[in-house]
């Protein structure tokens, strides 16, 4: 036992006393310029980094200060920098042959800057642009590795390793011209195994969003284009956490939409066109400024196409549900910078649709949307339908189109307290609820406010009501209707027969009792022109009797 425990010591020894004395022999940093030289070659680019050593437990030439150059038609910085990179070898052509055959690359905490041109180029796009194709690239049997010899002569497909990582990096992704800060990923690490630039690789990707988001991904990427890298097909499952899309620089913060979400996606794209489908989970949700978030989470299932190099879209339909009620949004999206290369903002041009919608199912939504309705009241019941055009700008959208409630209760609101000219007269009593038996809205609403058109109601305890009118952007409501009230359920026996003298009499001509609406959503103040109605019958009657005169 102790000879056998000898010659292990011995042996240990030994081990040790080679693995020390190797880089004793082996001047690592003698690989440097060949090794920089060839890079470049791949990636048509400058890359430069510090002073090489052997590690031979980790099997790998250690590098400090990697430094890659940026395409110079965007920075003059540069692209990628790290302290230091793991560059996995073979040991016996390295000590042997002096031969650096590269197994796999590890950088650590790189920082990387990623640019997007107006023209929708990005600056990785010309990555590999400076390497040579060769017919055998990524073929059967190319075992992965990249031999590095004196006046070795390296082609594209000599790039194919085992894996390449990087660790726990940053990476600001920002646009020329610039216009908003930047936006920045943190502690983002990315694997690719078997890379090779000529076939499909497998990745998984990790990183923490702005505002405290994450990301992950997996999926097969390549073969990379040469021409245009940001143009290569990949596969991928996506899941997003807790992103802030205003915070990650996808939503204009002047918008004055917000959200937080959670998604699941999957995305394939063919280097031109991506194609995508999942689901998105949306909670503290804000459409309009001064809106408060929704109280209760939203859930998105959604498919559309996004063509790459000109950041246009199209949404074939995004299901929004809210409950019971379920609300189908379509359409198209681009850029502005198609029109105002300045603007850095979307043009929409959006369909939402909802038939019967269940009002009690909707609070969420109208809360985000900012709907004020009168002394705090709530809307209960009933249904609601609509079908909206959404264009323009994000910061300046135009929404137009018809919007229905049916069999609705306003809770809260005592319409009769509010009605000036006619209450003593007609006795109205609505209690502290309002019902509509129907309301139909055609609205134009703008940043310049509300545009309310063919607005045709019944009201029970008012009758029946037609007009149009207007909501500022501070709030100020200016509607003109006109009430039918003989049909009112509200209106006393006195009321009802001296409102039906004033709406035609007995000759069943119904001009209607003129109704002005002021104030704002949160008090607003109703008017009942009777005084305007009776001067134009004694002008009516007068002008009658003036004619029999002559």
């Amino acid at each position: 036992m102790k000879r056998w425990a000898k010659i292990l010591l011995a042996v240990t020894g030994f081990t040790v006393l080679v693995i020390v004395a190797i880089p004793l022999f082996v001047n690592a940093n003698t690989f440097r310029p060949a090794i920089e030289k060839q890079l470049k070659t791949v990636f048509g680019r400058e890359v430069k980094f510090g002073d090489l050593s052997l590690s031979v437990v980790s099997r790998s030439l250690v590098a400090k200060d990697l430094s890659v150059a940026d395409d110079p038609a965007f920075s003059e910085a540069p692209f990628l920098t790290a302290k230091e990179l793991r560059i996995g070898v073979s040991l016996r052509p390295l000590i042997f042959e002096h031969q650096v055959n590269l197994r796999s690359f590890r950088i650590e905490s790189p920082q990387i800057t990623v640019i997007r041109d107006a023209n929708g180029t990005w600056n990785f796009s010309s990555i590999a642009r400076g390497a040579a194709t060769s017919p055998a690239a990524g073929g059967a049997g190319v075992a992965p590795g990249l031999a590095i010899s004196k006046g070795a002569a390296l082609a594209l497909s000599d790039l194919s390793v085992g894996s390449i990582m990087i660790e726990d990096g940053r990476v600001t992704i920002a646009s020329l011209p610039a216009h908003d800060q930047p936006s920045g990923y943190e502690h983002v690490n990315l694997g690719a195994r078997d890379f090779s630039f000529a076939s499909r690789f497998p990745f998984e990707l990790s990183a923490k969003l702005p505002a405290g988001g994450t990301i992950s991904a997996t999926g097969r990427l390549g073969p990379i284009n040469r021409n245009d890298a940001a143009a290569s097909p990949a596969d991928a499952q996506v899941s997003v956490k807790a992103l802030d899309p205003v915070a990650a620089g996808f939503l204009d913060s002047h918008a004055g939409v917000s959200l937080i979400a959670d998604l699941d996606a999957h995305i394939v794209s063919d280097g031109q066109t991506l194609t995508t489908d999942g689901t998105v989970h949306i909670v503290n949700l804000i459409l309009r400024k001064g809106a408060t978030a929704a109280p209760k989470p939203l859930d998105l299932s959604y498919s559309g196409t996004h063509r790459l190099k000109q950041s246009t879209g199209e949404i074939q339909d995004a299901t929004i549900k809210a409950g019971d009620a379920t609300i189908h949004l379509s359409g198209t999206y681009q850029p502005v910078t198609a029109v105002a290369p300045d603007d850095q903002d979307q043009l929409l041009n959006l369909k939402l649709v909802g038939e019967n919608l269940p009002i009690d199912e909707l609070q969420p939504l109208m809360t985000a949307a900012g709907v004020r309705l009168p002394n705090g009241s709530v809307l209960k019941g009933g249904t609601l339908s609509m079908n909206l055009g959404i264009t323009g700008q994000t910061k300046s959208l135009i929404i137009t189109g018809p919007i229905a409630l049916a069999n609705a209760r306003l809770i809260g609101f005592d319409i009769g307290s509010k009605i000036h000219g006619i209450a003593a007269l007609s006795g109205v009593k609505t209690g502290d609820t309002t019902e509509f038996e129907k309301l139909r809205v055609y609205v134009r609403i703008t940043n310049g406010g509300v545009v309310a058109s063919k607005i045709d109601a019944v009201i029970p305890t008012m009758g029946e009501l037609t007009g149009s009118g207007t909501v500022s952007p501070d709030n100020q409501l200016d509607l003109s209707l006109l009430a039918k009230v003989e049909s009112a359920n509200g209106v006393g026996k006195v009321g009802v027969g001296f409102l039906t003298i004033l709406n035609g009499g007995s000759s069943g001509k119904r001009s209607g009792v003129p109704m002005r609406v002021t104030g704002t959503p949160d008090e607003p103040y109703i008017t009942a022109d009777v005084g305007g109605v009776v001067q134009k019958k004694a002008k009516s009657i007068a002008s009658i009797f003036g004619g029999k005169k002559k």
